[in-house]
């Protein structure tokens, strides 16, 4: 009888192997509150378990990168676990109105707020009338 699969047995390839674009590392989308403020947006990221100095908040071409590296802390090996830390990484595509030169960044107790404004230009603002 003929082997009917798309790729013979000799054919086969290694479905472990990935591709070499993707990195191997894993990573968690940490849970995110975004806002929006008369001035700008207010963006929350819950990221426990990452230090301030592990913490890389960059933005390229309108696209807002939040990544954190989580330090593992056992003190030896594990019997049993049921949990993992695992490294944080999201990205977002900024709107166009944003001034990405006055963004601000606070982290406390594991909780990541950015402050991101409006460009000026993008402001509502009033035009005053004045009469003859």
């Amino acid at each position: 009888m003929a082997d009917r699969s798309i790729t013979n047995s000799g054919e086969r390839q290694d479905q472990d192997v990935m591709e070499e674009t993707r990195s191997s590392e894993r990573y968690l989308r940490p849970a995110v509150d975004i806002l929006e403020t008369g001035d700008g947006l207010v963006i929350r990221a819950d990221l426990p378990g990452v230090a301030k100095d592990q913490l890389d908040i960059g933005m390229d071409k309108g696209v807002l990168t939040i990544q954190g590296q989580v330090r593992r802390t056992a003190r030896g090996p594990f019997v049993y676990r049921e949990f993992e830390l695992m490294h944080y990484f999201r990205q977002f595509q900024l709107p166009d109105v944003i001034d990405q030169g006055t963004a601000k960044a606070e982290f406390k107790n594991g909780v990541l707020t950015l402050s991101l404004s409006k460009a000026a230009a993008a402001k509502p603002r009033r035009i005053d009338v004045k009469v003859d």
